[in-house]
């Protein structure tokens, strides 16, 4: 049996999902789907419709799709060119099924026109991160090419905290856009400790909202 831990907008987290968090263990697409999820929900819903977070099954398709039709119908309902920063979680696998072994976060900023990669392993997703960037050129309403940009980022220590500086990076700039109004990256402040007591608040936050607490939240990064 592998009960229904939380049912939170569209994200169904399971006892096996949660889990992960307790480490050390490599995140899913649930854990990731749910925490762009709460962001757009809750964390940064001061932001509105100024920023997106593509749930990392959509970011997949999107890379692996060869039909311009058809990722026509995904993206234009998402009105990427009103938006002023787009959120994907990128993953290496190559294939729509779930799977891969490492994340990386991308991240576009609509009036510099530029893709910003954030990888935690020196780049390796590059290629997959230009990937998905080349499919949704055609959506971003801009005549110009946008820039692709490796950003500097902290290095996870291990080989599997990658999700979990996908969601710490991801909530730190948007952090700095709900402040300052620009998203840039607080490089000291995200360490492995940091990203351990993530990895138990995260934990903490999903099983209060199993108990209906709304009280509970994050800490500010």
């Amino acid at each position: 049996m592998d009960p229904v831990v939380l049912s939170y907008q569209d994200s169904l987290l399971r006892r096996s999902d949660v889990s992960l968090l307790e480490g050390p263990h490599w995140l899913n697409d649930q854990v990731i789907g749910f925490a762009f999820e709460y962001f757009a929900a809750n964390r940064f819903r001061v932001l509105g419709k100024s920023i997106i977070f593509i749930c990392p099954q959509v970011t997949q398709f999107i890379k692996c799709s060869s039909c311009p039709d058809e990722l026509g119908l995904f993206l234009e309902p998402l009105d990427l060119a009103s938006r002023h920063w787009v959120f994907l979680a990128v993953n290496d696998n190559s294939s729509q099924t779930s799977g891969g072994s490492h994340w990386s976060l991308l991240v576009y900023h609509h009036k510099s026109n530029q893709f910003a990669h954030y990888d935690s392993q020196c780049g390796i997703n590059s290629l997959h991160a230009r990937r998905i960037a080349s499919k949704l050129q055609p959506f971003l309403g801009t005549n110009r090419m946008a820039l692709f940009v490796e950003e500097p980022c902290p290095s996870q220590q291990n080989g599997y905290d990658c999700g979990m500086y996908v969601i710490c990076i991801a909530e730190a700039l948007c952090e700095k856009a709900r402040v300052e109004g620009i998203p840039h990256l607080p490089l000291q402040m995200i360490t492995p400790a940091y990203i351990s007591e993530k990895r138990a608040e995260w934990s903490r936050l999903i099983q209060s909202l199993s108990r209906g607490d709304s009280c509970c939240s994050l800490s500010l990064p």
